[in-house]
């Protein structure tokens, strides 16, 4: 079954987010993830929520999500991302 990763993030540091930018595709292919969602409009129906910036990736299952998140590759990427962005992270099983 399908896992998406949901992230809702503020970029705090242009320069440095950049870097990451860069760097994380080639990680998320390499688990066999795609975007499904990267940036665009956002338009807040309900509830309050307004995301400077949303992000969707898909892959081919919550495992293999984990693998990626936790990969030796995304290590390098993730502390730019922690370092120049507040971020919020869901990973969930879909259809």
């Amino acid at each position: 079954m399908p896992a998406y990763l949901i992230a809702e993030v503020e970029v705090k540091d242009a320069a440095t987010f950049e870097e990451y930018r860069k760097q994380v595709p080639a990680t998320i292919e390499k688990y066999g993830g795609r975007y499904r969602v990267r940036g665009g409009q956002a338009v807040p129906l309900e509830g309050g929520w307004d995301p400077k910036r949303l992000i969707v990736l898909e892959f081919p299952s919550l495992e293999q999500a984990r693998r990626w998140y936790d990969s030796e590759e995304y290590r390098g990427p993730r502390a730019l991302r922690m370092k120049s962005a507040a971020t919020r992270l869901l990973l969930v099983e879909g259809v």
